[in-house]
């Protein structure tokens, strides 16, 4: 019997996960995306600038996980 899909980890728990981790992690400067910390370009924006802070990737993750997503990312176009 199929598996029923599993649902996508909501924002909340993708926040902690970061927040939990935030050396693996930086903030874009162009558009307060979080990606990963082996990003060159941000893949929403294309900015070079980041902030790596602990400090900040912990506020912003606890940010964009209290409210609903507003950006279309790359999986919203597919």
């Amino acid at each position: 019997m199929p598996q029923a899909p599993q649902e996508p980890e909501s924002r909340q728990a993708k926040a902690a996960k970061i927040a939990a981790n935030p050396s693996g992690y930086k903030v874009c400067e162009g558009c307060d995306s979080i990606v990963g910390a082996g990003a060159v370009l941000c893949p929403n924006c294309h900015s070079y600038r980041f902030d790596d802070s602990a400090e900040r990737v912990i506020f912003q993750a606890k940010a964009l996980g209290a409210r609903e997503q507003t950006s279309v990312t790359a999986g919203d176009l597919s």
